[in-house]
């Protein structure tokens, strides 16, 4: 995805909550390659501003150790597809299935 940071070991959580303290906070969206949602949610997230806010991206299937870990730290259950807004270390918001867009995190950010 443009502009999205691939998420592929639990360590990077710690450069996320780092990053969180920053800004806005980062976007995590979690996909299943393998799904019909996670495809169109994939689209409705193609608008989003990513040098507004740092968004990662992670593929469920390769990486599902770190979907498990993401849903502990953050105390989200899994879903997919799944996005959710990490400040300060903390999940703030967070939204699945058709709840997915890149209008979702204008919402978010405006609440702020």
């Amino acid at each position: 995805m443009k502009g999205f940071i691939e998420l592929t070991s639990e360590s990077q959580l710690d450069e996320i909550d780092s990053a969180s303290r920053n800004g806005k906070g980062v976007l995590i969206y979690k996909h299943s390659t393998r799904c019909f949602i996670s495809s169109m949610a994939q689209r409705r997230l193609s608008g989003l501003d990513t040098d507004e806010i740092p968004a990662y991206y992670l593929d469920l299937l390769r990486y599902r150790s770190v979907s498990n870990a993401i849903a502990e730290k953050y105390g989200v259950g899994h879903q997919s597809p799944q996005l959710l807004w990490i400040v300060d270390g903390k999940c703030v918001e967070h939204t699945s299935h058709e709840g997915v867009s890149s209008e979702v995190v204008d919402t978010w950010m405006e609440h702020a």
